[in-house]
């Protein structure tokens, strides 16, 4: 039970999938990440993905955009990543992992329960959308019984997960690559974990017509398939920041809708400047990886830096 909580918390932080060549419902109101910094939105000088670098006196924080979601062991040209990760004083990975604290278990198992009745979710479509649902889901290889809510962000985000799946998605590429050769290199690795067993009330709180617009967007995505990912992936892999950014506006963005979801959006926000702030204070150079749409938006982790005083270079300034 816990353990299936922990799932349906995460992917509504975290699930991503492609941007589609149809026009997708209209999103959430006040979406944090909606407007990017385009002066920042520079292609990459360098071979392989781009870099953007915060400097002071004595050291440089190498940052890497990364993206939110991408082909699992996608390859990319790594020279430039291993000329920096020599000397390293640390490697700041994205801060997107989640657990739950056992003191919130039980109300997060009822939380569960509450979500997981009154299914299977497509007997409340209208015709239409459930024959595309039906289609979906069964060439995700899933029967009816396997979206048992009422819920509709509930029933998007179990359909995102296994959207991703059905395609060996993961938002866990570069990062988990970049952990294994720093340890290999005995470097110090920073991640951190936030607690959100709690988010599957904001699931229950959230207006049925979000929730709604929400499942009809991943519908449409699963519908159109793997593709703009893939294209995207390919475009991170060459420097091509505004092509990479091509798989950034996606289900993630409903997370502004649920309840706590923009105080989540802030805190990682903050917790990530900090932790390149703290970077800065150590002289030498580290290497930071941050999820592209939050690392570009206005409000996002380099904007916050800039306006604290920071030097941030482009990968255009490589």
């Amino acid at each position: 039970m816990l353990n299936r909580a922990l799932i349906l918390a995460a992917a509504i932080a975290l699930c991503a999938l492609p941007a589609q060549s149809q026009a997708p419902a209209a999103p959430p109101a006040d979406d944090p990440d909606a407007t990017l910094v385009e002066e920042l939105v520079v292609r990459g000088r360098l071979p392989g993905p781009a870099w953007w670098r915060v400097q002071d006196a004595d050291t440089t924080v190498y940052v890497l955009g990364v993206p939110s979601l991408a082909p699992k062991r996608m390859q990319w040209d790594r020279s430039i990543f291993e000329r920096r990760l020599q000397g390293a004083n640390m490697v700041v990975l994205p801060f997107v992992n989640v657990r739950a604290k056992a003191a919130g278990s039980l109300g997060t198992a009822f939380n569960l329960m509450r979500l997981r009745t009154g299914g299977p979710y497509e007997e409340r479509l209208d015709p239409a959308t459930r024959a595309r649902f039906v289609a979906v889901r069964t060439r995700l290889g899933q029967d009816a019984r396997h979206y048992p809510t009422s819920n509709p962000l509930a029933a998007g985000v179990q359909l995102a997960i296994d959207y991703r799946d059905r395609n060996e998605l993961t938002n866990m590429d570069p990062a988990k690559l970049v952990r294994y050769l720093a340890q290999q290199r005995r470097l110090k690795v920073v991640e951190k974990s936030y607690d959100l067993g709690g988010q599957l009330g904001g699931i229950i709180r959230t207006p049925a017509s979000v929730g709604r617009m929400c499942f009809e967007e991943v519908l449409q995505q699963a519908e159109a398939g793997p593709g703009v990912t893939l294209a995207a992936a390919r475009a991170w892999a060459e420097g091509d920041v505004a092509g990479a950014l091509n798989n950034e506006r996606t289900y993630e963005r409903c997370l502004s809708a649920v309840a706590g979801g923009r105080s989540y959006d802030e805190r990682t926000k903050a917790d990530t400047a900090a932790a390149i702030t703290n970077a800065l204070k150590q002289p030498g150079h580290a290497i930071v990886l941050v999820q592209l749409r939050p690392l570009l938006a206005q409000g996002g982790v380099l904007d916050r830096l800039r306006a604290a005083g920071h030097t941030v270079k482009t990968p255009g300034e490589d």
